[in-house]
């Protein structure tokens, strides 16, 4: 699967709708590349929050979805952190205020080290 979309046969392929696909391809694309960059330790998921103006291609994504992006981090982690601020799952992270922003960035980097293998 490529995670391309394209338009279903027999629909009509008007400019709106090939401009809304090519929209959501490139954003779709831009996310997956932000999510591998933190997953992979090339970013953290609290400068993707601290920066201001958010990322383009993260202003519309839930924060728990970029929370779940760092390894090690699942829904149940991610959901623990965002209720101690309180912070809900879903907010995007564009709509988050400039003191949800400062705590929850000092709260991702106060979280314990991941655990490397000794040897």
């Amino acid at each position: 699967m490529t995670g391309i979309a394209t338009i279903a046969p027999g629909r009509e392929a008007t400019p709106q709708r090939l401009q809304a696909l090519q929209h959501a391809n490139r954003v779709r694309l831009a996310r997956a590349k932000l999510k591998r960059l933190v997953a992979g330790g090339q970013l953290t998921a609290a400068e993707v929050i601290r920066e201001t103006p958010t990322p383009w291609e993260a202003s519309s994504m839930s924060v728990s979805e970029l929370l779940i992006s760092q390894r090690r981090w699942g829904e149940e982690r991610s959901r623990r952190v965002l209720t101690s601020i309180p912070i809900p799952e879903r907010k995007e992270i564009g709509k988050l205020t400039d003191r949800q922003r400062t705590v929850l960035a000092a709260k991702l980097e106060d979280a314990p080290a991941e655990r490397r293998p000794s040897g």
